[in-house]
């Protein structure tokens, strides 16, 4: 299917969508933090990106705008993954040049439609 970047600092949920996102066929590659995460998609080219917005060493905001920034990696679909679902959020994570947003706990049949609109978008 498609190789998939997860930025994401919490275990149970790295586990969770790691295994199950590779039962459906992805190959997830893990990052811990948000700088991990900016070197690991300039260096594995995943076709997209899962974000947790709260991360450590550099927080999620400031990865989707340095990632949309460069034009090596300005056109790998980005997907925010965050607990904040408070009014404006998505609209943050928007701005920050994530192209969906995602509130957690995570929904995995609609992150599933997510991931899958955002490939067809690349294509």
């Amino acid at each position: 299917m498609a190789r998939l970047l997860l930025v994401e600092d919490t275990p149970e949920i790295w586990d969770f969508l790691s295994r199950r996102l590779g039962r459906r066929g992805h190959e997830v590659v893990l990052a811990h933090d948000g700088e991990a995460g900016l070197a690991s998609a300039r260096d594995t080219r995943p076709e997209v990106i899962l974000l947790d917005m709260n991360l450590p060493i550099k927080d999620g905001w400031t990865v989707a705008r340095e990632l949309k920034a460069d034009p090596s990696t300005s056109g790998i679909p980005i997907i925010a993954l965050t607990a904040h679902a408070l009014a404006g959020d998505r609209e943050q994570a928007l701005a920050a040049g994530c192209d969906d947003y995602h509130p957690k706990p995570v929904d995995f049949s609609r992150l599933l439609s997510q991931i899958d609109a955002a490939l067809g978008a690349a294509a």
